[in-house]
C-alpha cells in the first residue's frame, strides 16, 4: 500500500512521564476549541460544586451512616466530573488518552500546590497554545505580504507605463 506522508504540524509533549500528548499547536481550530473549553470546564466545576455542597451541608445531628452516604455521593460526583472534563479535553485535543496522560488521576483532585489537577494541566498548556497561535498569526501575515508584493510591483509597472505614455 502506498503512503502519504507530509508535515502536519503535530508536536509531541511528554506529560509527567505518563504518556505523550500529540497536538498541532498552530491549528486555529485547536485554539478555538481551547478557548471554548474554558466555559465548558467552568460549567462542569460549578455543577459539581453545587451538587457536592448540598450533600456536605448535613445537619449537625446527622448519623455516621448519613455522613458516609453523603461522602460516597461526593466521590461518585468527582468521578463523574472527571469523566466530563476528560471528554472536553479529548474534544480539544483529539486522539489523546487523558486518563493515561494524567496518570489515572482525577482531574478534580487537588495537587500539592493546592490547585486542581485540571487547573495545573491547562496552565501548562497555555504557553504551547499561545506559541502555536503566534506561529499561525505570523504565517498569515507572511502570506498576506507575499500576496501584496506581486501586486505592488504590478502597480509600479502600470504607473511607470502611464507616465511613459503621457
Amino acid at each position: 500500500m502506498a503512503q502519504i506522508i507530509f508535515d502536519d504540524g503535530f508536536r509531541e509533549y511528554q506529560v509527567n512521564g505518563n504518556g505523550v500528548l500529540r497536538v498541532n499547536p498552530s491549528d486555529p481550530n485547536l485554539y478555538q476549541r481551547f478557548l471554548d473549553s474554558q466555559d465548558k470546564l467552568l460549567q462542569v466545576e460549578q455543577n459539581m460544586t453545587a451538587q457536592a455542597q448540598q450533600w456536605q451541608d448535613l445537619p449537625a445531628d446527622a448519623t455516621q451512616e448519613e455522613r458516609m452516604h453523603a461522602g460516597e455521593k461526593v466521590v461518585r460526583l468527582l468521578a463523574y466530573a472527571d469523566q466530563e472534563v476528560k471528554q472536553v479535553l479529548a474534544w480539544v485535543f483529539p486522539g489523546n488518552d487523558f486518563d493515561q496522560l494524567l496518570g489515572g488521576a482525577n482531574t478534580m483532585a487537588v495537587a500539592r500546590n493546592g490547585e486542581r489537577v485540571i487547573t495545573n494541566f491547562l496552565a501548562a498548556l497555555v504557553p504551547i497554545v499561545e506559541e502555536g497561535v503566534q506561529i499561525y498569526a505570523d504565517n498569515k501575515v507572511q502570506q498576506a505580504v507575499n500576496r501584496i508584493a506581486p501586486n505592488r510591483s504590478q502597480r509600479r509597472r502600470a504607473k511607470k507605463h502611464r507616465k511613459e505614455h503621457r
